[in-house]
């Protein structure tokens, strides 16, 4: 094996797989009905702004 072969695969196929992982997790994540867990995901940070988090023992 030498580096050209490596550097063949990397600008074709490999190329190819990364795109396709690529355009899946955007797919993944604009799929319908994942606005609920994008939604409650950013809340996380104001979930007790109110008052202080109960403490657990």
């Amino acid at each position: 094996m030498d580096y050209h072969i490596f550097r063949e695969f990397a600008d074709s196929w490999m190329l190819l797989f990364l795109t396709l992982v690529f355009c899946g997790v955007v797919l993944w994540a604009w799929r319908p009905g994942s606005r609920a867990v994008h939604d409650d995901s950013a809340d996380i940070p104001f979930r007790h702004a109110d008052k202080p988090a109960a403490k657990h023992r």
